[in-house]
């Protein structure tokens, strides 16, 4: 296996990794909303979508039907972006980076 071969699995391991991660933190916000007791920060829930973990946070949030409202709506934003971003590091990394 090749050096890019070896980067490209440990990048797409670390995006899967992350968006489980994060698809839980949107499970526990919503259920401690609904129970009304501490939350995860926005900043967390955000964090956690572009550090890599989109993926899983726009399935929470269809999962959970959570940050879903109007008021919300940079949820949905942030996380097409860095979905956009993660996608274009990968084909970067397939495509253009020589190594």
């Amino acid at each position: 296996m090749d050096t890019k071969t070896i980067i490209l699995i440990i990048y797409i391991s670390y995006l899967a990794v992350l968006s489980l991660i994060t698809f839980i933190l949107y499970g526990v916000d919503k259920a401690k909303a609904k129970r009304g007791s501490w939350r995860v920060s926005e900043k967390t829930l955000l964090a956690f979508s572009l550090l890599g973990g989109a993926f899983g946070g726009i399935l929470g949030m269809k999962k959970f039907r959570h940050k879903t409202k109007k008021e919300h709506w940079y949820f949905a934003s942030v996380n097409a972006v860095a979905i956009i971003v993660h996608f274009a590091l990968i084909v970067i990394i397939s495509f253009v980076i020589e190594i």
